[in-house]
């Protein structure tokens, strides 16, 4: 049977789980918001508790907590940031208040183990007060808005190398693939040769700018607004402390980040988050572009995907590209996200943004899923195959490699060979240039080096 402890705050008593480490606030959280059965991001609880750490050293440092109060504070949140205590965090990603839930949560659990290693009991706020004590000279609208941008940081770190390993396999591919000739397609009809080489070295190049996109835009999130307390004013923090508590989050964080030069601002708009959100909707739509692709050159016969499961519970054999369909479920998703997100930071009034929580979970869940979907589809696209055979029967085959010949034979002859080939009812359009051109000449003109060069050089025209 769970035993309780009886706790107090300015709106009555409520009973908490004896063994819990958190305390009343959570407990109203845990029946206030009984809403998505969504918890709060791993990533932004960790956040959370740098940022508790931050400002515990600031405070211990300029004289506000005592040595032995101070030290216990900083042990409990360095216990957190290390992943310990995860289940003390129970409560709804989506609550209301601006993440004041969020905040509290950590205060209560962070007051409650520094209680216990003081060697007190849970609930004994004498010891360590989680408000007066953890949450000293804070406030949520800057302790919360500053462990997201924390969180998304060290995220976005890690998509940037998940991106560079999908692009990495690309350019694998593009060197294993550099000698395949095939026909290129727009608008889903056989257009001019190129190689397979040449269309994966566009999806690494797609890849490369998502990495960079994704890289630079950490520089958007290294402004915080910690000090601000409630509006940006600072109001009720000691100046000491608001000039220090943002070198000490750098120190515990090891990041770049600065504190606001006006922090009104700082505070009330989110608009930061947007614009990152925004590129990572940029590399989701490249994904399901790219993906879809995939798709297609498997289904053409041109490469072979990896089998991963059977795809029919009634058609024995089947198997579906199931790794590029999650691809591109994963990249819709994000592009919701987004959309969630943008309207979370337009719907804040005034100095604060009331809809944080929303904001941060959906952001935090793109950057997630994408960290996890570019490393499915680094394994998948390591495992592709070429077709090379096919692609050269496709290859020889189509009318559209006339095209090449342009430059030399123009337009005219061109188009009488071609007709000439319609008309004879054969099938290999490479054998009948031959036949018209000379094997030298065919072969030179439809080489892979030829057919995915830029252009052609004048002074080979005629060669």
């Amino acid at each position: 049977m769970t035993k309780y402890r009886r706790e107090k705050d300015f709106l009555g008593e409520k009973d908490v789980p004896e063994e819990a480490y958190w305390g009343i606030h959570t407990q109203r959280a845990l029946e206030n918001f009984p809403l998505s059965g969504l918890r709060v991001n791993p990533s932004l609880i960790r956040a959370l508790a740098m940022v508790k750490k931050a400002c515990g050293l600031a405070n211990l440092e300029i004289g506000y907590l005592d040595e032995k109060k101070g030290k216990a504070i900083l042990e409990a949140c360095e216990e957190v940031i290390e992943g310990k205590l995860q289940d003390q965090f129970p409560i709804d990603a989506l609550q209301g208040g601006a993440g004041t839930s969020s905040n509290m949560n950590i205060n209560e659990v962070v007051a409650n183990r520094a209680v216990e290693l003081l060697g007190g009991k849970k609930g004994d706020d004498s010891k360590v007060h989680p408000i007066e004590d953890v949450n000293l000279h804070q406030s949520t609208n800057d302790v919360y808005p500053t462990a997201v941008k924390v969180a998304a940081i060290f995220l976005l770190r890690e998509l940037s190398q998940a991106i560079a390993r999908v692009q990495g396999s690309f350019q694998r591919k593009e060197k294993e693939f550099a000698r395949i000739v095939k026909v290129g397609k727009t608008e889903l009809q056989e257009a001019v040769p190129m190689t397979l080489g040449g269309e994966f070295s566009a999806f690494g190049e797609a890849m490369a700018r998502d990495r960079w996109r994704t890289f630079k835009c950490e520089e958007r999130l290294r402004v915080v607004n910690l000090g601000g307390t409630a509006v940006g004013t600072g109001l009720s923090a000691p100046r000491s402390y608001i000039f220090l508590a943002a070198e000490k989050l750098r120190e515990v964080t090891g990041l770049g980040l600065s504190r606001g030069e006006y922090l009104l601002d700082a505070t009330a708009n989110s608009d930061p988050f947007v614009e990152v959100s925004g590129i990572l909707k940029a590399h989701a739509s490249s994904l399901s572009k790219i993906a879809n692709d995939l798709r297609l050159l498997h289904l053409f016969g041109e490469i072979e995907l990896p089998r991963l499961q059977p795809g029919s519970s009634i058609m024995p054999g089947k198997v579906n590209p199931v790794a590029l369909e999650a691809v591109m479920q994963v990249a819709l998703k994000v592009m919701a996200n987004d959309f969630l997100v943008a309207e979370a930071c337009s719907r804040s009034t005034l100095q604060i943004n009331e809809f944080l929580p929303l904001l941060a979970h959906s952001l935090l869940e793109s950057l997630d899923l994408l960290i996890r979907t570019d490393e499915v589809l680094t394994r998948h696209i390591d495992g592709i195959k070429s077709d090379e055979i096919r692609c050269r029967e496709s290859f020889d085959r189509s009318p559209m490699i006339v095209t090449a010949f342009l430059p030399y034979i123009g337009y005219d002859r061109a188009g009488e060979i071609l007709q000439g080939f319609l008309a004879s009812g054969r099938k290999n359009v490479r054998e009948f240039l031959q036949e018209k051109l000379g094997m030298e000449m065919v072969e030179k003109i439809l080489s892979p080096e030829r057919l995915i060069s830029l252009g052609y050089r004048e002074d080979e025209k005629n060669a």
